[in-house]
């Protein structure tokens, strides 16, 4: 029999490692991560810091996929034969991303079954997210999307509750995210915050209270 590797595979300490086909690079806040249109070679990961993924159409308007926090993979489309990016990622906050060459991150998942889980396990959660903020588009009002995107952005449902915002995000953006307009996200926000449900110190407070709007008929 074969000895077994003296240390077992962590993938955080892979996804925290500069060596082969991996690379991380500190980005400001709005840098440009990668283009819309450029080579789909590698899977990026958020070692700190906060992601916006968009997409822009021909005729230059600008729609948001998705604000991925700490702890989130993207790019991945790489991995099943994307040629190149179908959306332009930029760092929403001063982040740190670890760049993972296509053919290193091709490696470790057919090398480490502990890797391979956690990242099937994060596609999953992930794409059932999009999956609700599809239902969120089809059915229900502008008013309780942005509530929906606002708990979200506040990491509403994980361990401790709604937390500050950790980062300035315009009118414009949530409108993006929310599909609506800019002064109905204004009209919105000022409705919340005089009921309560967020405030405004600095940064943006948002409390459980604002579930009240998502789950109000």
């Amino acid at each position: 029999m074969g000895k077994k590797s003296k240390f077992a595979f962590d993938p955080k300490v892979f996804l925290a490692t500069v060596d082969g086909g991996r690379t991380a690079s500190d980005y400001r806040k709005d840098e440009v991560i990668f283009l819309q249109g450029a080579p789909a070679d590698a899977v990026f990961y958020i070692q700190k810091g906060k992601v916006k993924v968009a997409v822009t159409s021909e005729q230059g308007k600008e729609a948001v996929v998705a604000i991925l926090d700490a702890g989130s993979f993207f790019g991945e489309g790489c991995l099943i034969g994307q040629p190149l990016r179908l959306a332009r990622a930029t760092a929403l906050i001063d982040s740190c991303v670890m760049r993972v060459a296509k053919a290193e991150m091709v490696r470790v998942l057919h090398a480490e079954p502990t890797f391979g889980e956690m990242f099937t396990a994060y596609l999953l959660t992930r794409n059932s997210r999009i999956e609700g903020d599809l239902v969120d588009q089809l059915f229900n009002s502008s008013e309780k999307r942005l509530a929906r995107t606002l708990l979200l952005l506040a990491n509403f449902g994980k361990e401790g509750g709604p937390e500050p915002v950790p980062t300035k995000i315009s009118q414009e953006t949530l409108a993006e995210m929310v599909g609506t307009t800019r002064s109905r996200v204004s009209q919105f926000m000022n409705k919340f915050r005089k009921l309560g449900f967020i405030d405004y110190n600095g940064h943006l407070e948002v409390h459980s209270s604002l579930l009240s709007v998502i789950l109000h008929d």
